[in-house]
């Protein structure tokens, strides 16, 4: 017998009792009146135990960030940083890449289009990841999050945007506007100010809005391929660059086409970096915070299929 019939055997033989032994007409709407309760009750265990699709890893992340009720540790933003086995093994919180937010043209090559995210597409996306519960995060909350442990949001997701397309300025924070997602984007500074590209002035406005600019080279080139000066004109400069359109300092780098090699990690420590961003690929067994992992948002993605990737992917 289960929980709930227990109950109502239990309310009802009692009230059989009481009614032989009062012999009054109350106990009749009394009986009609806890049987209305016991049905909205059963009802409403039903509404709740058919909630949200990925309850489970919500559960697993916030146990994860939660194990202790010390409000101190929660909030740590310094100390002894975690070691890369700690750090490892905490869930990895969901991270989309974004290229471009705009419709399809003629002109676009079918692997162009993996990077394209029709604007409709996009706003169906952003309205799933309110409608489901996600709240997004910037790179200090991950960065604290990974290396102290500090709690974050229930349902946390990082939204961040390469190649400072003009259209991720236009389309895509107006959209973000509606729900409070902030995002980070990562800028090549050779676009800066070129046709169907952002000016400085518009990552200027980013930025004071409370979006996080982070770094992704002068022009694009491979870091694998790095030697000598190019650590200059590709990282160096275009790190200044930044912080002097933002006012702020640049602590977060992502590697072009997501490629990356180990001799690439000191060269980004020395340089100031906290974080470094790849994409889908085996992240550094001795730097997982140089190799933190984000999954393309496809072009050729509906709705279902993005939530199912989030879902499956960290």
């Amino acid at each position: 017998m289960s929980q709930f019939s227990l109950f109502s055997f239990i309310i009802f033989y009692e009230i059989e009792i009481i009614y032989h032994s009062m012999k009054t007409k109350i106990i009749l709407p009394l009986l009609m009146t806890i049987t209305i309760y016991l049905s909205s009750c059963q009802q409403n265990s039903s509404l709740k135990a058919s909630e949200t699709t990925d309850s489970t890893f919500v559960e697993k992340l916030n146990t994860s960030t939660t194990e202790s009720n010390d409000d101190e540790k929660h909030s740590k933003t310094s100390g002894k940083i975690a070691s890369a086995a700690e750090i490892l093994a905490r869930l990895q919180v969901p991270i989309l890449c974004y290229h471009q937010i705009r419709n399809w043209t003629a002109s676009d090559g079918k692997m162009g289009k993996d990077y394209i995210v029709p604007i409709a597409e996009f706003k169906s996306q952003m309205k799933m990841l309110t409608d489901s519960g996600y709240q997004t995060i910037l790179p200090d909350q991950l960065y604290n999050y990974l290396a102290y442990g500090t709690k974050l949001p229930k349902k946390p997701i990082m939204l961040t945007f390469d190649d400072t397309k003009l259209d991720q300025y236009t389309a895509a924070i107006p959209e973000m506007k509606k729900y409070g997602f902030k995002a980070v984007f990562y800028i090549m500074t050779v676009s800066l100010g070129k046709p169907n590209y952002m000016s400085k002035a518009q990552v200027k406005e980013l930025s004071t809005a409370g979006h996080v600019i982070g770094s992704h080279t002068y022009d694009h080139q491979n870091v694998k391929k790095y030697q000598g000066d190019d650590w200059l004109t590709q990282i160096e400069k275009p790190t200044k660059t930044l912080k002097e359109i933002t006012g702020k300092e640049v602590k977060y780098f992502a590697y072009p086409f997501g490629l990356w090699n180990k001799e690439a990690i000191p060269e980004l420590k020395k340089r100031g970096f906290t974080s470094a961003f790849i994409l889908s690929g085996k992240r550094d067994e001795n730097n997982p915070l140089f190799t933190i992992r984000r999954i393309i948002a496809s072009g050729y993605w509906n709705t279902k299929t993005l939530h199912n990737s989030i879902v499956k992917s960290f």
